[in-house]
């Protein structure tokens, strides 16, 4: 699979963004990453990007549980907004309620859910996941 052009972290964990962005760079998974601490940063950020149709991320990994604007509230708006391209979502969490994890597969924007913490593994699986969306 060529290279992810742009992946967004959306986590307030210091300790995962760290890790996430060393595994990212280590698999060279992606050209570039932004880091968001919370969803609606995100959010404020993404909606006029997806408005326009650019410079729109290829993923986003996306945590559940941060402070302002949590990953559900992230997601409803989201939904809400527009745009011609795919952009792949992976909800990457430390929760390992079964709610949680069906609750994310009720929304079609959601390609996975990802238990933390993020090892090279997960980030193969990710990519391999992803070349097959694309193939499809």
């Amino acid at each position: 699979m060529k290279k992810v052009n742009i992946t967004y972290i959306i986590d307030d964990d210091p300790i995962f963004v760290f890790t996430a962005q060393k595994m990212l760079k280590f698999e060279d998974f992606c050209y570039n990453f932004s880091v968001f601490h919370n969803g609606e940063d995100a959010i404020n950020h993404l909606a006029p990007l997806m408005k326009a149709n650019t410079d729109l991320p290829d993923l986003i990994l996306l945590d559940l549980n941060m402070p302002i604007m949590d990953g559900w509230q992230f997601l409803d708006e989201f939904i809400k907004i527009k745009t011609t391209k795919k952009i792949t979502i992976y909800i990457v969490s430390s929760s390992i309620d079964p709610a949680d994890i069906e609750k994310a597969k009720t929304y079609q924007e959601v390609s996975n859910y990802v238990i933390k913490p993020i090892t090279r593994e997960k980030i193969k699986h990710i990519s391999d996941e992803m070349k097959q969306q694309i193939s499809n």
